[in-house]
């Protein structure tokens, strides 16, 4: 498939010397903060260094980066956040959800630092606008929670004698809050009753699941969230045996097995963020870049799953679908 344009500018950038590293005279390093697994991110970090290349930036040759994983565990942001400012970092790339953006934030206030978040990052407090960012911070948001009635419309249009509605969200992060209420306000317009399941862990998740079996719904909305992300496998099995339809976030749950997806490119989006801290390590402020969004989206269906759930995919939803996995 093609690739399409993804992301918006909205103004140029100057030249700004990195006044803030003490690595000026040799190799600049690169700290990155992410809430996921750097297994469960590996194709994630192969775009983000694929942007650093595009500038002829390259991993332990012209910059060093050091990685942070949280592995899901949302706690230990804030300290690795501040171990990677002592390490005296040139940039800090924060990954995985406004959790790991607002630790870099906290932990430093003069380092710049490149986001990909999915959240608003001016209500969060880490811009003052779009447009013009100010501060040390900027990035990408793929705001994936506002797509919420796009979704619903899709998961709608699979089940149309859907009455109940289930949506599982992490109500520990900005995002998870948010894609609650979103769904919510879809739910509503469509008449629907919904039922919220939330959780933050394993061990949380497991019992979300549990819970779901007392209910009677008739249809998913699985959140974004990087504890999700960790544990994906595992999800894609709970929401399979309830042989429910069930629409994701992202296109890599798809690919695991999950039965719909509708998403930004999150890959592109991570590669947006090597290519602006390539431009940052070259000089540009980070109010000089301004805070980019998606504007194409792919629905991805998974037509073995739906033939496992006995389900048949109208021909509306395949002739939407960017990707049809068979």
């Amino acid at each position: 498939m093609r690739r399409r344009e993804f992301f918006t500018v909205v103004c140029g950038a100057a030249a700004w010397p990195l006044a803030v590293s003490a690595q000026q005279t040799g190799v600049p390093s690169i700290g990155v903060l992410s809430s996921r697994t750097a297994s469960d991110s590996s194709t994630l970090m192969d775009a983000f260094r694929k942007g650093l290349n595009e500038f002829g930036y390259s991993d332990g040759k012209t910059v060093l980066i050091k990685y942070s994983f949280a592995d899901g565990n949302l706690d230990k942001l804030p300290d690795l956040a501040t171990d990677l400012v002592r390490q005296d970092v040139s940039v800090l790339v924060a990954l995985g959800g406004s959790n790991s953006a607002l630790a870099a934030k906290r932990a430093s206030s003069t380092i710049p630092i490149v986001f990909v978040i999915g959240g608003d990052p001016v209500k969060l407090g880490l811009a003052a606008s779009l447009a013009r960012p100010s501060g040390n911070s900027t990035g990408i948001t793929i705001n994936s929670g506002g797509l919420a009635p796009k979704r619903l419309g899709l998961l709608r249009e699979l089940a149309p004698s859907a009455k109940a509605l289930a949506g599982l969200t992490n109500p520990n992060t900005p995002e998870g809050r948010a894609q609650s209420s979103d769904m919510l306000d879809a739910a509503l317009a469509l008449g629907l009753k919904v039922r919220f399941l939330e959780a933050s862990d394993e061990k949380s998740i497991e019992s979300a699941f549990a819970t779901l079996r007392e209910d009677r719904v008739d249809a998913l909305m699985i959140g974004s969230d990087p504890v999700f992300d960790v544990h994906r496998d595992k999800l894609v099995a709970l929401v399979t045996a309830t042989r429910l339809p069930a629409i994701w976030q992202f296109r890599d749950y798809a690919l695991a097995g999950g039965l719909m997806s509708y998403d930004p490119d999150i890959q592109d989006a991570y590669r947006q963020a090597g290519v602006y801290v390539s431009r940052v390590l070259k000089g540009v402020p980070p109010t000089d870049l301004p805070i980019l969004q998606p504007t194409k989206f792919k629905l991805v269906v998974n037509l073995k799953t739906a033939g496992l759930l006995g389900l048949k995919v109208p021909t509306t939803i395949l002739a939407q679908a960017d990707e049809i996995i068979e």
